[in-house]
């Protein structure tokens, strides 16, 4: 490859991270985050359509020198490829009706908690309920949010994302009652690039710091950038 160009491999059936637009591009909140770190390298970006179980194996045999796919920073992935500080990242709540008291995990005995089945929502809601929780699991995040919404169930699991949704549509109706899990989406390189890390890195901290990042994510995800990642690492 030539010395202009960078590989950057994002998903693209990750809506609003990783899309492909009506032209046949790869788009969302990952595309513009890789474009602006190849405008802030000095080169053209070749952003290249990776999976979920093939994102690494790309970064590894070199079909990409870098990922930005919305990849969670675990211990796991982490003996494998080198992460740059967070630059997205879900926190998922217990979210719900204001008149329903909830202040920590027992006060979720013998009430209703909607959650889309198999997510990291249904894990997280599923990890801390005490007996006498009714878990009440659905196809999806839009049916559980529907749900609450009719008052069908008085609480949900809920990501950062869905919690801004619905204090846009529902102002008023309900809050955050705990926060149950965090985790950090990072930008991930080869084991041993050391500079090409501290140069990402450096990218990430001037971006949260100009508020330009926060930006990109207000475009594609219609809430700020979660406070947990403002902080730069």
């Amino acid at each position: 490859k030539s010395r202009g160009t960078v590989n950057i491999g994002m998903l693209v059936d990750f809506a609003p991270f990783g899309i492909i637009n009506d032209q046949g591009q790869p788009d969302g909140y990952d595309a513009d985050v890789a474009k602006l770190l190849a405008e802030e390298m000095g080169v053209q970006v070749n952003l290249v359509p990776v999976t979920g179980p093939n994102r690494i194996p790309y970064l590894l045999s070199g079909q990409v020198d870098i990922l930005v796919a919305s990849l969670g920073i675990t211990p796991e992935r982490a003996e494998q490829v080198d992460f740059s500080q967070g630059y997205a990242g879900i926190e998922i709540f217990v979210y719900g009706d204001v008149n329903t008291e909830v202040k920590e995990a027992a006060d979720l005995a013998g009430k209703s908690v909607a959650v889309a089945r198999a997510s990291t929502q249904d894990t997280s809601v599923t990890a801390i309920a005490p007996e006498g929780t009714n878990i009440q699991r659905f196809d999806d995040d839009a049916s559980a949010v529907q749900a609450l919404l009719s008052g069908q169930v008085p609480l949900m699991g809920a990501s950062n994302v869905v919690v801004s949704q619905l204090d846009t549509a529902a102002p008023g109706r309900f809050d955050v009652k705990m926060s149950l899990r965090q985790q950090s989406q990072g930008i991930a390189t080869r084991k041993g690039q050391t500079e090409l890390m501290e140069f990402i890195n450096a990218f990430l901290t001037k971006n949260k710091e100009n508020g330009k990042l926060n930006e990109l994510h207000e475009k594609w995800v219609q809430a700020p950038l979660p406070e947990f990642l403002q902080k730069s690492e």
